[in-house]
């Protein structure tokens, strides 16, 4: 049955930004029966080519719950890498990692007499923006609107009407903003932000190394960021890959980005180790500046805010998009029960709902990863000897351990429906 309103009623929600977090929500708001519109200035094929978006993504463990309750973890998992295991450790400058150090082990979050699950998953980017543009093409209650764009926005008490570049105009009950921590719509609303930079630049690139990397992700804190070596699936001709989120100060990586190849991976080799025996980069280098966006306020009226137009945090965690994701099932939520129970799904009560689940998740990973980064990403040896011994506290005492492991897994808080594998 095709779900879509006719042209002269709103759709539920029309979302603006095909990135990972829009699309996402697309596909969770058809799946659950809302009539949905998503808009991108750009032709969502071009999404999945390989040069697009060299990153990849870590989907924990309750954002596959998620994946999997809306049919999409089956095209997903052949392409995903388990993380079994997280080591954690202090490095100086010569990237030789401390003695002291914290190791979480998947096995420590399973519940008595239940098998164990990984902590999460690495994925590229572009198979999960694939998967997810396949769904989507199949979902009667989604209609993409690809390549156009916004030009102005009406928002009333009643509805919202965007009217598009191509002279097509969409009425919606409720807009979610999608566009990323710098879309236009969060400032047109006049909802302020708390926003600064780090002076960091993550340099990001795939690495192949000589021995397999049996599902750890690593992370060494170096004097000028993080160093984060994730492990990936195997490569078309079975050589062993891990993806690399290496953070630097901005001055330095911008002179690191300018190197030629043989002196590029003297420095990155000197990084990561030798852990895994030979290591070297493969393939193009990408670099993406680093800094912290958190909105005053998620909603306006007829207007929400998902994933990064919320909060773009720093990535030394792996978990702003599993924020994200959170984002996305607690608003599906909240629509559904709205619009069956017969109420307005755009409206200021229906709304807020949404905004009060998500502020205390939001914030308290907001906080974590901007303290981390400013306590690991400096030199200083008091400092330095302080945080190489709270690892290795923490590292001796397994309810802790397991603590931050299901932290890590997204399995603490109050969680939607679609986090715990079940449809709204």
């Amino acid at each position: 049955m095709d779900n879509r309103p006719s042209p002269s009623s709103p759709v539920d929600i029309a979302i603006v930004g095909a990135g990972l977090n829009g699309s996402l929500l697309a596909l969770a708001a058809g799946e659950s029966g809302l009539a949905t519109a998503l808009i991108d200035r750009v032709p969502l094929a071009s999404f999945t080519e390989a040069g697009f978006d060299g990153r990849t993504t870590a989907i924990a463990y309750t954002s596959q719950r998620l994946f999997a309750a809306l049919g999409l973890w089956d095209e997903v998992a052949a392409v995903a890498e388990p993380i079994r295991d997280i080591r954690i450790s202090d490095a100086g400058h010569d990237g030789r990692a401390s003695p002291l150090f914290l190791h979480f082990d998947h096995r420590e979050a399973a519940e008595e007499g239940t098998a164990a699950a990984p902590m999460g998953w690495i994925v590229e980017n572009r198979f999960l923006r694939a998967a997810i543009l396949r769904r989507l093409a199949a979902c009667p209650a989604v209609e993409l609107v690809s390549p156009d764009e916004v030009t102005d926005t009406e928002r009333t008490l009643d509805r919202a009407t965007l009217a598009l570049k191509s002279g097509r105009t969409i009425a919606a009950r409720l807009v979610a903003s999608a566009e990323g921590r710098f879309g236009s719509m969060r400032e047109e609303a006049g909802i302020g932000a708390r926003a600064w930079s780090y002076d960091q630049i993550a340099i990001v690139l795939v690495a192949h190394h000589e021995r397999p990397h049996r599902g750890v992700a690593q992370e060494k804190f170096l004097p000028g960021g993080p160093f984060a070596i994730l492990p990936m699936t195997d490569g078309e001709k079975g050589e062993h890959r891990s993806s690399i989120v290496w953070t630097e100060r901005a001055d330095l990586a911008r002179r690191l980005l300018e190197l030629d190849g043989p002196s590029f991976q003297a420095e990155f080799a000197r990084r990561f180790g030798d852990h895994l025996g030979a290591v070297a980069p493969a393939g193009p280098r990408w670099w993406h500046p680093l800094g912290l966006v958190h909105a005053d306020r998620y909603v306006d009226t007829r207007l929400v805010l998902v994933g990064d137009a919320a909060h773009g945090i720093h990535p030394i965690a792996g978990q702003g998009y599993n924020l994200g994701v959170r984002d996305i099932a607690a608003l599906v939520e909240v629509l559904v029960d709205a619009k069956r129970l017969g109420l307005d799904v755009g409206s200021a009560d229906t709304l807020e709902r949404y905004a009060q689940w998500r502020r205390a998740d939001n914030f308290t990973m907001v906080a974590a990863t901007d303290v981390l980064n400013r306590l690991f990403s400096n030199d200083i040896k008091p400092i330095r000897l302080v945080r190489d011994l709270g690892l290795a506290a923490v590292n001796r005492v397994p309810p802790l351990r397991r603590f931050f492991v299901r932290h890590a897994m997204g399995l603490v808080g109050d969680l939607p429906k679609l986090i715990r594998g079940q449809r709204p």
